[in-house]
C-alpha cells in the first residue's frame, strides 16, 4: 500500500499528468491487473461509503484517486496474522494534489467527502461480485477511525449502518497468502 503521487507538468495552459503508467506501478508493487473502474459521486460533505471489501475469490486492489473535491481516505488491514492486523491508515486525498492510494487486497477501504460534489475514480484488480461484496461497522470501536466530521453529520447508506463489526465478521483473508514484508512496512511505517 502506498500514496502515487504523478509528476505534473504546468505551463500557463494549465497541467498535464501520466496519471497511471502499468510499467511504473508494477515495478512499485509487483505485476498487478486492473480490470475495472469505477467512478463515485458524493453530492455533500459528509458522504461517508464503507468499510467495504470483496471475498475471496473475487478480493480486490483498489487504486483510488479524487478528480473532484476531496476525501478523507481510509484502508484497513484485516489479513489475519498481519503484525497490523485491524490497524488504519488515512489519506486526504483531493483533485489539487492529483495522488493516487493504492488498497492491497486483504484490506478494508471507506472514505469520507470532505467536500460537496466529491468525484472518486478507482481502478480494481477483480471484477465486482454481488455475492462477495461485504462491509465491516464504519465506527467500530476496535479499529477507531476518527472520521473528520461529526457522527451527526455523517450521511451512510443503510447497508454500511448494519455492517457487522470486524470481530462479528468472518475472517477471509490471511497474511501470509495476500503480503509481502514491503506492504505493511510501507502502510505503517515499520520496520
Amino acid at each position: 500500500m502506498f500514496l502515487v503521487k504523478p509528476k505534473l507538468h504546468s505551463d500557463s495552459r494549465g497541467v498535464f499528468s501520466e496519471v497511471f503508467r502499468q510499467d511504473i506501478f508494477d515495478k512499485r508493487i509487483g505485476s498487478t491487473r486492473f480490470v475495472q473502474e469505477n467512478h463515485s459521486r458524493s453530492r455533500a460533505r459528509g458522504v461517508l461509503r464503507g468499510l467495504h471489501y470483496q471475498a475471496s475469490p473475487r478480493a480486490q486492489g483498489k487504486l483510488v484517486r479524487v478528480v473532484r473535491g476531496a476525501i478523507y481516505d481510509v484502508a484497513v488491514d484485516v489479513r489475519l496474522g498481519s503484525p497490523t492486523y485491524g490497524r488504519h491508515v488515512a489519506v486526504e486525498l483531493n483533485a489539487e494534489g492529483w495522488s493516487q492510494f493504492w488498497i492491497p487486497v486483504g484490506f478494508l477501504h471507506g472514505f469520507c467527502a470532505l467536500t460537496d460534489d466529491v468525484e472518486v475514480i478507482y481502478k480494481t484488480t477483480d471484477f465486482y461480485s454481488y455475492d462477495h461484496d461485504r462491509s465491516i461497522a464504519f465506527d467500530d470501536p476496535d479499529i477507531s477511525i476518527n472520521w473528520p466530521i461529526n457522527a451527526s453529520e455523517l450521511l451512510v447508506s443503510e447497508k454500511d449502518r448494519r455492517a457487522p463489526l470486524m470481530r462479528d465478521a468472518p475472517p477471509h483473508f490471511n497474511f501470509d497468502e495476500h503480503s509481502s514484508i514491503d506492504d505493511w512496512r510501507r502502510t505503517f511505517g515499520s520496520s
